[in-house]
């Protein structure tokens, strides 16, 4: 089987939107400022954006307050082509650790990963409808530790639930990881080691990447 170049199917759908000249709205779920910086450079120019910061796996209140601040840091001192509008989701680590019973053993990248990136995506989905924007997607792709293909998976599965294009996106690609750790430095961002959770730290030391 062919593996899709999500990359190329974004080059012709960002093409199609400047043709058409029509204004579109994203609803873009951000796990971090890092990962968020060079998706928001790149997007800003295509779309208006609605920022959802929504991560109930991080473990700890401060973490999670850390990383909100540096989000809203970074939106207030850029200047975007399209606008950002910022949207905090209810914290709750509750609902991780009730998602994750019975996968706590398993290894990072894995199913309980999967899981997490559903239970994110899907509340992504019910808000991007409720806000009418025209697409949804993540930018958890921009790391080398998430699996973009499972990401498109759940992505594409909840559009057609909830009726609402998914953006299709490897932000991996064109050397976005790499932009985003120069945005980092430049910005002077606070950048974790690990995804959030507390099994995730446990193994930010000598994890691999996923395949």
């Amino acid at each position: 089987m062919n593996h899709r170049n999500y990359q190329k199917e974004l080059d012709r759908l960002l093409e199609q939107i400047v043709k058409e000249d029509q204004k579109k709205t994203l609803f873009l779920h951000c796990c971090c400022a890092p990962c968020s910086s060079y998706v928001l450079e790149y997007l800003s120019a295509y779309f208006d954006i609605l920022l959802y910061f929504y991560n109930p796996n991080i473990t700890e209140p401060e973490e999670y307050k850390k990383r909100k601040a540096e989000l809203i840091r970074l939106v207030e001192e850029n200047q975007y082509p399209h606008s950002v509008q910022l949207l905090d989701g209810d914290y709750d680590n509750q609902l991780f650790f009730e998602m994750a019973e019975g996968l706590e053993k398993e290894p990072e990248c894995g199913r309980r990963c999967f899981r997490c990136y559903d239970m994110r995506l899907r509340k992504t989905a019910e808000m991007a409808v409720k806000e009418g924007a025209d697409y949804f997607c993540t930018t958890l792709s921009i790391s080398p530790h998430k699996n973009a293909d499972k990401l498109m998976e759940i992505g594409e599965t909840l559009a057609e639930e909830y009726g609402i294009a998914y953006l299709p996106s490897d932000f991996k690609k064109k050397n976005g990881y790499k932009r985003s750790i120069e945005l980092s430095r430049e910005y002077h961002l606070y950048r974790q080691n690990y995804c959030g959770c507390v099994y995730s730290k446990e193994a930010a030391q000598g994890r691999e990447e996923c395949k």
